[in-house]
This record gives C-alpha cells, structure tokens and sequence, in this order.
C-alpha cells in the first residue's frame, strides 16, 4: 500500500535515466532563469549536471515472443545478450524468443537528458532497470510518472492558467496592472498599437513596480504586432507597462506557472484572522513548490538546503508531495566527489541529514534512504575531514556560516552549528542502522555522543543555565535562541534543562529577537515542544498577522513591526530586496497541524500516532493531516475532542489527561 501511494505509476512502463540526473537537468534549468534588472545572476555555488553517456540493462525472462520498440533521448545501440551482439535495425523493432535475455541499451546526448522508454509485454523500462555511467558501478535506473512515449522527462514543464488583473490604472505615460495577489507568471500582451520597445517592470508591491530604476526584476520588449509574450515566469502582484516610440498599451494577461499539487490538509478555527494566516501560508508554500522547493519566487529563485528543510515539514502537512521532497534532496545533494557544503553554507548541509530522517519518519519510504545512503556517507565523510579532537565540525575559510539573518558573531565555535552536526551524526546512525550498515551505525553512533557531550560542557552556561551562542567560559560569552530551542526540539534536554531553557532563553525578552520566519519557524515549534501554546498564539497573530495587515497576500523573507511604509521592502541594501513570498514564511502550516490540531507520527509513515489538540485559547478548531494512509481528521471545542482515523493505522487521542486508542478505520472522542 505504501508503494502505491508513494508512486502511483508503479507497475507501468516509465521513462527511465542515470539516478538523479533528472534533477540535475531540472536544477540546471532552474538556476539559469534568475535575472536582475536583466542581468542573468546564476548560483554562487559549484554545480553538477547530467551524465551524457548511460547504459541500461535489465535480464528477463520471456515466456513467449515479443516484438519491442525503443524510444530513447539521444542515440542508440542495442546490445542483446552480450558480446557485443548490437542490432542495428533496432528502429524497425527487436524481436526476442521465448527465453532469459540480457538487455543492454547505451543512450548517448551531451544536450539533454539520456533516458529511454520500452513497454512491451514482459519488457518494461521501470525502476528495477540499472543504470550506469559507463564507470563499472550499475545503480537502480531512476524513474518517475513519465509513462507516454511521446512525452519523455526532458519535456517537464509546469502547468499553466490565463489570470486577469483586478484593475488597470493609468498613470502617467504607462500602466499599472494589478493582479490582486502574488503569482509567479509570465505575460501576454494584446491590443497593443504601432510599434515601439515597452519598458516592463514587476513588482511584489505598488512601489516596487512604479520604480523602474531600481526594481528587482524588469525587462524590455520591442513590441512590432499587436500582440507578444514574454519568455519566462516572473513574480509579482503588479505590473508596470511603460511604452515608448509610437507604442500605445494594451491588455494584458498573467499566465500563471505552477505544479499541480493540492492541499491535502486543512486548518480551521474561532479566530477569522489565524484562518486568514493559514490559507496564506499554504498559498505561499503552493508558490515555492514548483520544480523543486525554491526560497522565494522573485529574487532568488533557488533552491536553499536551509529553506527547503523547512518546506519538506511544512509539505507533510499540506501536500504531501514526497516526489517534490526526493527531487529537492537529490538534487541539493548533487554528485560525488563532494567540492563543499550546501549552498557553501555549513549549517545547511546539516539541515539535509535531518531531513532525511524526517522524510522517513513521516513517509516510511527506507528504499529512498537506501537509494541516498551512499551519497550520504560521502557527504558525511567531507564533514568528518575538518573534526577536531572534540568531534566538533570547523569551517574552512571558504564556508559561510550562516545561523540567520542577525547581528551575531558566527567566527570560531558556534553552538548552533555543533547541535545540528550533532543531529546530522546521529541521523547517520539512524539510517546506517535501516540499511543493514551496523559497523556505520555503531562508527556513527560513537561520533554522535562524542559531539554532544562535548556540546554541553562547552556550550552550557551555569551562569545563564542555558546554551551560549559561543563558548561558555568566554568573556564575551551571549545567549541567543538558537542552539537552545534546536537542542529541546532534538530532545536532547533533561526536563530541568528545558524549563531552564525555556525561562532564560526562549521566554527572556533580553535575548536577541528573531527577526525572520525562518528561525521564528524553529523557536514556535521549541515552544509549543515545551508546552507554550498560548505564548505561540500570540505570536502568530502579532508576526504573521502583522503581514496581513499591511496587505501581505503571501508571506515574507522577514518582518519588523517597527519598519513603517516602503521600508518593509527593503533588504540586502536595495530598496526591494526583500521577498515578499518566501517559503520559510509558511511555517504555520506546521504550527497548526503538528501542535494545534496535534497531529504527528510515533513511527515511520504513521504506523503509530498520535493526536493531541491544544485549543490554545480558542473556541474550536478543526482540520485534516494527510499521511500515506489517508487523512487524520481532528475536531476539538473544548467540550469534546474527536478523530476520525482514514488510515490502516492505530493512533492515540491524547486530551485532558486522558488517552484512547483510534483503532483503523474509526472515529473515536473524549469528553
């Protein structure tokens, strides 16, 4: 049942390719669609492509004669057999007798993706092909839902609908349109008069579009018919046309780009404006999940090991699109041998080992971590070369540290960075375990206790009974909130440590504020770990709800109640620097699923698990978690607590002290 539900195309004909080469096309594709005032801006980072050289092979057994076609991107030689038996008029089609068979196809393209297609009776491309780079070293093919010969995965694009805008305004020589919300599209311009080059610029806000000068994003179209598109999807909310020469406006046409993905879950409650704070975040993950998990739509558009950790948690509360979270990793992960860290930044390739366990936990897919397993070992072992004799991780010169967007000191010894390197140790030992690794597994295991224990008699401060941001025993020794809150979330806190983590950090109005979603996403959910519901409540309809008030459609890279005007907009020292759709702004889907509604898993792919609803002040809530199963269904007033269980499953209803089981199947209510 898994299987199916993880990948509904099983047991057809696919299209099939070297492991992971899928991604790198896609990611190439995507990494060069970034441009600034017409500059194209590529990532900064080293980046991997596809191999342009694979062999397949597959041995069958036929129990009568078949006839089959090859369909292939790129050029082909057919070997069946062995020792060099080509057919060469493989075109026409190759017919094998009943019998065991040995087939081997070479598909060779330096431009696109070499992939290859069969489906004949008893002859299927389909993952349990290999693949290989022509190295001595066969993988499982990769493969997804590619099922038509005539559409191989060179051809991915995403789907596309024609919006109007929700008003056209003329100021000046130009015009403004707005289309009501933020959206990533390209555009269709008709009605256009005479001829001439029509100045574009595209704005998340009224300002930004207005500003020509200093826009993010802008183009120029030499208009000569009535008619034009542009070439590629920008993101915006308005638009700014400004014709020069003998050009004269006309209408013009968003034709929105997106994945087609639905949200699978769903949150309702008293509270109108927290309904409001859960739709738009879903939105804003709905934009950002595109051919990947992307940052944010306008500026960047790239994918960030940081923010897509954030993305897979938010995806298995709403989407539940594992096929996006194994694109987004593969892809993030790239290919041997390993140049540097995620993105160069240090902490996010940390974020990718805890991901994978989480991606575990909530999907039970182990042939995914058994697919990684030694590309996870690789990038482990790039890590272990800076240990030192405390197990701690250095950076080289060449990494960013990055923790988040403060003013904090991240040289030397950082206690965030340790945590999760901790995390990422003991994720290793986790999955070293699953794949029958028990030497890696104990190897890990030993690493992991070394790094935290370590973690604790260096970072943890009797004078501020927490975590300091650097070395306790330093004299310019600072609390922040981040290794304290990842340390409760890890449960790595005695219940002593967490009360006191929770009063001298988290709670302490004296400590550094977190300015972004991004880290806000973490100290949330490290309150409501510790049981502050009501706290994070507050803070979700001060921090979002802020946004929302000042007209948000989509949630933001980072928000300051103290900015007044434009300057919500500005970041990086540019005027519109700051993404007004970034995907660590949706982090309450998580809140709302995993701690209010109380929805999680107790063992992989929610074998187990558990509910426990939390009001936390409000009237009512009710909504919907997906899993592999089915969905969970949760309802909860005060009065009473119901869960109607659609998976194969048995959960817990855990409330007011009490706790049921939820057989399969079953409704089941306290109270």
């Amino acid at each position: 049942m898994l299987e199916s539900a993880l990948n509904p195309q099983a047991g057809k004909a696919q299209w099939i390719w070297y492991p992971g080469d899928f991604e790198m096309m896609l990611l190439l594709r995507v990494h060069s669609r970034r441009y600034e005032r017409g500059m194209q801006i590529t990532p900064c980072w080293h980046m991997d492509t596809f191999f342009p050289n694979i062999k397949f092979r597959r041995r069958f057994h036929l129990e009568k004669p078949v006839v089959f076609q090859v369909h292939a991107t790129g050029e082909v030689a057919v070997e069946v057999d062995g020792g060099g038996r080509y057919c060469y008029d493989y075109q026409d089609g190759v017919r094998l007798e009943p019998g065991s068979h040995d087939l081997c196809i070479t598909v060779f393209n330096p431009h696109e993706l070499p992939a290859l297609y069969i489906d004949a009776d008893g002859l299927q491309t389909n993952g349990a092909w290999e693949a290989s780079n022509v190295d001595s070293r066969w993988l499982p093919a990769g493969s997804w839902n590619f099922t038509s010969p005539l559409c191989p995965p060179s051809d991915f694009r995403l789907e596309m609908q024609p919006l109007q805008p929700v008003s056209v305004e003329k100021i000046d020589q130009g015009v403004l349109f707005d289309f009501g919300k933020e959206m990533m599209a390209s555009l269709k311009g008709e009605g256009f008069k005479g001829e001439g080059i029509l100045h574009i610029s595209y704005g998340e806000s009224r300002e930004e579009a207005l500003n020509y000068a200093e826009c993010e994003v802008r183009e120029d179209v030499k208009v000569t018919e009535d008619c034009f598109e542009t070439t590629l999807p920008r993101a915006f909310r308005f638009v700014f046309l400004a014709p020069e020469g003998g050009l004269s406006a006309g209408g013009l046409t968003a034709l929105y780009e997106y994945l087609p993905i639905e949200n699978k879950g769903g949150f309702e409650c008293s509270d109108d404006l927290l309904n409001r704070i859960y739709d738009t975040a879903v939105y804003t993950l709905h934009l950002n999940s595109r051919e990947f998990f992307f940052d944010g739509i306008k500026r960047d558009r790239w994918v960030w090991g940081g923010d897509a950790c954030q993305s897979y948690l938010l995806n298995y509360y709403s989407f539940f699109d594992s096929e996006l979270c194994k694109r987004t990793m593969r892809a993030l992960r790239g290919k041997d041998p390993v140049h540097q860290h995620h993105n160069t930044i240090q902490d996010y390739t940390c974020y990718w080992f805890i991901s994978l366990y989480d991606y575990y936990l909530y999907t039970g897919d182990a042939a995914f971590l058994r697919e990684v397993y030694r590309n996870a070992r690789t990038l482990m072992d790039f890590c272990l070369e800076t240990t030192d004799e405390r197990g701690f991780m250095n950076a080289r010169p060449e990494d960013w540290v990055f923790v988040d967007w403060a003013p904090i000191n991240n040289k030397g010894d950082v206690s965030l960075i340790q945590i999760l390197f901790a995390r990422s140790l003991e994720v290793m030992a986790l999955i070293a375990g699953l794949c029958g690794d028990e030497n890696g597994r104990a190897f890990y295991h030993s690493l992991w206790q070394k790094c935290l224990k370590n973690c604790f008699e260096i970072f943890w401060s009797a004078r501020y009974n927490c975590f300091t941001h650097g070395p306790a025993a330093a004299s310019d020794a600072v609390v922040t909130k981040y290794a304290n809150m990842f340390a409760l979330s890890f449960g790595y806190l005695s219940e002593e440590q967490k009360a006191a983590v929770i009063q001298n950090a988290l709670l302490n109005e004296t400590v550094l504020p977190i300015t972004t979603p991004y880290m806000r996403f973490y100290e949330l959910a490290a309150l409501c770990d510790a049981g502050c519901y009501e706290d994070v409540m507050g803070f979700l309809r001060e921090y979002w709800g802020g946004m929302l008030r000042l007209g948000a459609t989509s949630f933001w890279e980072a928000y300051d109640a103290a900015e007044q005007g434009a300057q919500h907009y500005a970041m990086y020292g540019r005027p519109f620097g700051k993404s007004l759709c970034h995907a660590w702004g949706a982090g309450p889907i998580l809140l709302a699923g995993k701690y209010f509604l109380g929805v999680r898993p107790e063992a992989p792919g929610y074998e187990k698990f558990t509910v426990s609803p939390h009001l936390a002040g409000l009237a009512y809530i009710r909504g919907s978690v997906p899993t592999p199963g089915g969905a969970i269904d949760v309802f909860c007033d005060g009065e009473k607590a119901e869960v109607v269980n659609h998976t194969p499953f048995e959960g817990a209803l855990e409330w007011k002290g009490q706790v049921v089981a939820v057989p399969p199947g079953q409704t089941v209510s306290l109270g």
